[in-house]
C-alpha cells in the first residue's frame, strides 16, 4: 500500500465530503479513491468515513486521523519544498477566490505582475462575492473583506477597509443632510447583503454607538451597484473607501455624518491550517501586501 497516496485520497475526501470530488482534485477516478480509502481502513482495522451515495464525512476516529494526517502530509511538503525551492521556481496551480469589486477594480494589474514574477505558476482566480469554503471548493487562498470571524482557518490581515456614507449631491438636495445617525431612519438606503450586523448599520462617534435600522429600498451583495444606484439618487449607502472614491472625487458622490465612523473592515488572505505554508501561497500573499497594503 502506498500510504502517502493513502493520507492524500483520505484528507481530500475528508475536506471535500465526496470521493469524486477529491478523485477530481487529485486527477484520480473516482474507484482509485476508494481502493486508496479502503486500504487504510483495512491496514487500521478501524472505520475512517462514514458514506452515503452523495456524501462522505468522517467518523470519531476518523477526525483524529485526519487531523494528524494533515500534519503529516504538510511536514512531506515542507520536507520536498526545503531541498527543491532554493534551485526552482515556483510551480503548480495556484487556486484565488476573491471579492468580485476588489478582484474586477484592484486585482488585475497585481495578478499581472504576480504572473511576470513567476511564469511557471498557474492561476486560477474565482472571483465571487459569495462566501465560498476555502477548504471544501479547493482554495488555496481566499480574500475576503469583513471584520472576519474566528474560524479554524489562518487570516492574515493585508490592509484595512475604511467606509463611509455616501449620497448624491442631488439626493441630498432633494431630502436632506443627515446631521445625526437617528435621522437615517428618516432616509432610503442602499444596503450590502453580506454584513454579519445583517441589514443594521452601525455608526460611532463622541457620543457613542448607533445602532440603526434603515429603511431599504435595494439589498445587494455587490457594492458596486450599491455605488452606481447612489449615483443615481436612488439612496445612501455605506461604501468601502476603494469603491467609493473615484465617484467622490469626480463630484458623483458626497459623504456625509463624516463625525460618525462604521466598525473597520481589513482585507484579509484566509488559507487552511496546515503547519507550513506552501511556498506558492506565502510569495502570493507576501506580493499582495507588498502590492496593495504599501499604496
Amino acid at each position: 500500500m502506498d500510504k502517502v497516496a493513502s493520507l492524500r485520497a483520505f484528507v481530500k475526501v475528508v475536506e471535500s465530503g465526496s470521493f469524486a470530488e477529491a478523485g477530481r482534485q487529485l486527477r484520480l477516478s473516482r474507484s482509485a479513491i476508494s481502493k486508496y480509502i479502503a486500504d487504510l481502513e483495512e491496514s487500521l482495522g478501524v472505520q475512517l468515513l462514514n458514506r452515503t451515495t452523495r456524501h462522505a464525512s468522517p467518523t470519531e476516529n476518523g477526525q483524529r486521523y485526519f487531523e494528524r494526517a494533515v500534519v503529516i502530509l504538510s511536514e512531506i511538503e515542507a520536507a520536498d519544498q526545503a531541498v527543491t525551492q532554493a534551485q526552482s521556481a515556483p510551480r503548480g496551480l495556484l487556486r484565488v477566490n476573491a471579492p468580485m469589486s476588489f478582484g474586477t477594480m484592484r486585482l488585475g494589474p497585481v495578478l499581472a505582475d504576480f504572473m511576470e514574477a513567476y511564469p511557471e505558476l498557474q492561476l486560477q482566480i474565482v472571483l465571487s462575492d459569495d462566501l465560498l469554503d476555502p477548504v471544501q471548493d479547493g482554495f488555496d487562498v481566499t480574500l475576503r473583506i469583513a471584520d472576519l470571524e474566528s474560524s479554524s482557518l489562518i487570516a492574515r490581515k493585508i490592509m484595512p477597509v475604511s467606509r463611509m456614507i455616501c449620497a448624491s449631491p442631488g439626493y441630498l438636495a432633494h431630502h436632506g443632510v443627515p446631521r445625526h445617525p437617528q435621522d437615517l431612519r428618516e432616509h432610503t438606503s442602499l444596503t450590502y447583503g453580506f454584513l454579519l450586523t445583517g441589514n443594521q448599520w452601525k455608526l460611532t462617534g463622541r457620543d457613542g454607538d448607533h445602532w440603526i435600522q434603515p429603511s431599504w429600498s435595494l439589498c445587494v451583495n455587490n457594492a458596486e451597484v450599491l455605488r452606481d444606484a447612489a449615483i443615481k439618487g436612488r439612496g445612501l449607502a455605506l461604501l468601502p473607501e476603494f469603491i467609493a472614491a473615484d465617484a467622490l472625487k469626480k463630484g458623483e458622490l458626497r459623504t456625509v455624518l463624516d463625525d460618525y465612523s462604521a466598525p473597520p473592515l481589513a482585507l484579509y488572505a484566509v488559507y487552511p491550517p496546515t503547519r507550513h505554508l506552501s511556498v506558492k501561497v506565502r510569495l502570493f500573499i507576501d506580493f499582495l501586501v507588498d502590492r496593495i497594503a504599501t499604496k
